[in-house]
């Protein structure tokens, strides 16, 4: 099965597949309400979901062929992965990120962290923090090669069982930074099919 893959803006229709994910990611996930209030509410805040097209059944000429026949079939996308980024006064948070269990390891993690500070940076983002569980090694692994750095910890920050949060800041988000950001996207591109309809998009 070969897969193709598109960034976009959460929609309200997304929810139900971003919950089901997020339930299954986390021992804390979000609830209902609050990606409601995320997507509908919140000028600073910069959700993306990952939807998954398997091609197999769709063959064309190339990536973008691929995508449009099967967008204009009408089947509903399958959501693979979401990310949320808050962007204020030059802070740019990373919320939350998580890729189904089906769907790891094929660098979509990356995919979507990349994008999100991608999106950062086109607003003028000037640097960007995030916790991530002190235990957490994969995380950690993913966020050092995007150049986070650990600033401190937040003793117990975890309410389901009071694990230590590190938290990890990248600065700046300048123009050096920008073109290894580019490089790092240009590798990504060699091993995942993707659209990006999301860093540089406006919200629907």
């Amino acid at each position: 099965m070969t897969w193709v893959y598109r960034l976009r803006h959460m929609r309200l229709e997304d929810i139900p597949q971003v919950l089901a994910i997020d339930e299954i990611s986390f021992t804390s996930p979000w609830s209902e309400s609050t990606y409601r209030y995320e997507v509908n509410h919140r000028d600073t805040s910069h959700m993306v979901i990952l939807e998954a097209y398997d091609t197999d059944s769709s063959p064309s000429r190339g990536l973008r062929g691929v995508l449009g026949r099967l967008w204009k079939s009408g089947s509903p996308p399958l959501i693979v992965g979401y990310g949320g980024c808050w962007l204020i006064a030059g802070e740019a948070h990373i919320s939350t990120i998580a890729v189904h269990p089906d769907f790891r390891g094929r660098g979509l993690g990356e995919l979507l962290l990349a994008n999100m500070l991608q999106r950062a940076m086109h607003l003028n983002g000037e640097y960007s923090v995030l916790e991530v569980r002190a235990g957490n090694a994969t995380a950690q692994a993913l966020y050092n090669k995007y150049e986070f750095r650990v600033v401190g910890t937040r003793k117990g920050y975890y309410r389901d069982d009071g694990e230590d949060a590190l938290l990890m800041e990248v600065r700046p988000l300048d123009e050096a930074y920008q073109q290894r950001l580019n490089e790092r996207i240009a590798a990504l591109n060699e091993r995942v099919h993707y659209v990006d309809r999301f860093s540089h998009q406006l919200k629907p």
